[in-house]
């Protein structure tokens, strides 16, 4: 959600620097003091934004050689960031153009091809995972705001209707994009509500709660799945540290870095010469 907002940010830097070039002498601002050209303005932009921008420019063009991505893909992704962000979304918008926003969520998902190709996940770090599972149990949650909207929700479980699906259409979280999933939970979580956590212990593997009241409003509370054995576990598991990984930002970009390295990059303006001194310069 948030990186629709950051990316954005450097809208003004790229868009910028990819217009004028150092030695354009045409006039983008006269003054009784003198007047201002692209030249110049490209120089004072390169010496602040200059190689972050070029960084970016650089990896998207190299990742999209070796990487995919489709319309479909990207109008899926704007579609999620218009119903996260909302207003700042339209406002974003509306500052920057829609093909911009796209670039940006282009540049998005060709990290998370590279990442998901790169970032490996071994299995110790399964076991490692699993073994800090112990005493946890996962869980999912449908949060609603009265007790009448709770009940309505409790008989249509009753009736047979998925947990999941009423949990996008009713929780008032979060975690309804996820089904109500809040993953694994402790006794000893300071972060949870302690009535909620109290509720949910006392559950067995897919037994679902009555409503249950707290400060955040009313929760029927789900016990998704309880720590078994390693061998049964382990495929599942192996995908949650995944994931794990794929939402840690350093990873992504060393991942990202890992594809860099293996291109043949020559920055040709001085100023920006040791851009890539710590990524792909450094493998040649």
């Amino acid at each position: 959600m948030k990186k629709m907002a950051i990316a954005a940010i450097t809208a003004t830097s790229i868009l910028a620097l990819s217009a004028c070039s150092s030695g354009d002498k045409e006039v983008i601002a006269k003054t009784d003091a003198g007047d201002v050209t692209k030249g110049e303005l490209y120089t004072n932009m390169k010496k602040t934004a200059g190689a972050s921008v070029l960084t970016q420019l650089v990896q998207e063009k190299v990742l999209a050689k070796k990487y995919k991505v489709t319309d479909k893909e990207i109008d899926k992704k704007l579609k999620e960031y218009k119903t996260q962000l909302g207003d700042q979304y339209s406002a974003l918008k509306e500052q920057y153009g829609e093909d911009y926003l796209k670039e940006q969520v282009k540049y998005e998902l060709l990290t998370q091809k590279a990442a998901e190709d790169n970032i490996k996940v071994t299995d110790d770090d399964v076991k490692e995972y699993w073994e800090g599972l112990k005493g946890k149990i996962h869980t999912s949650h449908i949060l609603v705001a009265d007790k009448d909207t709770a009940e309505e929700v409790e008989k249509k479980l009753k009736k047979g209707e998925k947990f999941e699906d009423l949990a996008k259409e009713y929780s008032t979280d979060s975690s309804a994009n996820n089904g109500g999933d809040l993953g694994w939970i402790s006794k000893d979580d300071t972060q949870l509500d302690a009535t909620f956590s109290k509720a949910a212990f006392k559950l067995k593997k897919g037994e679902v709660s009555d409503p249950v009241k707290t400060q955040f409003g009313y929760h029927i509370i789900k016990n998704t799945e309880e720590r078994g054995k390693y061998d049964d576990m382990k495929k599942d598991l192996k995908k949650d540290v995944k994931e794990q990984k794929l939402s840690d930002t350093s990873a992504v970009q060393a991942a990202v870095e890992k594809v860099i390295k293996k291109a043949d990059i020559d920055v040709k303006d001085k100023d920006l010469k040791d851009t890539f001194n710590t990524s792909s310069s450094t493998s040649k």
